[in-house]
């Protein structure tokens, strides 16, 4: 496969066709546990160890899964990566994944995941649906984080509270205070917080993609011109 071929699945993953900002699936751990920047990186590796495996698993069998039990084989799969992954963050992040809660293991039902294992794994090589699995999961991450930092820095006035449920008590000090004495705003920490941040981000990606087409009709029409002008 040509590098194009790569460079085009990293682009889909992590803009054109990012899970969270185009496709909108994911929507409920999405909105619900990115209150903070950490619960939402959290979440984010998760979901993008459970894509990476499970789009690695069902490109290695592909070939030998009848269609007639495909997708109860994709889910029993999803079950068994996110069971493992739930495991380990309770033996070694117990705290971040009591905050996590039932948001963990109701990674089995994110339709991205069983989305792309459909749509791509079951139809690509190994490599390129690990690598499928990687931009995507790691596109979903980067809208959890970044969503988790804006509610965060609104709803608390910090960035990275609480990084010790992830990283252990000595990241209890990468706490930065954006706005000292500031009493928070509730409403950023709520649900509705979430669909307003969401809502803010998917238009900035519109306005970005509207203002990069825009663009590039101006240089075709520029260099049409030019050859026009050649021409006579």
């Amino acid at each position: 496969m040509s590098d194009t071929s790569y460079r085009d699945i990293v682009k889909q993953g992590l803009w054109d066709n990012n899970q969270a900002l185009v496709a909108l699936l994911g929507l409920c751990p999405l909105l619900a546990v990115s209150s903070t920047a950490i619960n939402g990186l959290g979440l984010g590796l998760a979901t993008m160890t459970t894509l990476t495996i499970t789009n690695l698993l069902v490109a290695s069998i592909r070939r030998w899964l009848r269609s007639e039990i495909r997708i109860p084989m994709f889910v029993i799969i999803i079950a068994c990566v996110v069971t493992a992954i739930e495991l380990l963050m309770s033996a070694h992040l117990h705290h971040l994944y009591l905050v996590l809660g039932i948001f963990v293991p109701l990674i089995v039902t994110n339709c991205a995941i069983i989305g792309r294992a459909e749509a791509f794994a079951s139809k690509n090589t190994v490599i390129l649906s690990t690598l499928d699995g990687i931009v995507m999961g790691l596109g979903f991450t980067l809208v959890l984080l970044v969503l988790g930092i804006i509610r965060e820095v609104i709803g608390y006035g910090t960035i990275f509270r609480n990084a010790e449920l992830m990283l252990g008590e000595w990241a209890s000090q990468l706490t930065v205070t954006i706005l000292p004495g500031y009493n928070g705003l509730l409403l950023a920490a709520l649900p509705p917080g979430a669909f307003m941040g969401l809502a803010l981000l998917v238009a900035l990606k519109n306005k970005i993609d509207l203002w990069q087409s825009n663009r590039k009709k101006i240089i075709r029409k520029s260099v049409s011109v030019d050859l026009q002008a050649s021409r006579i």
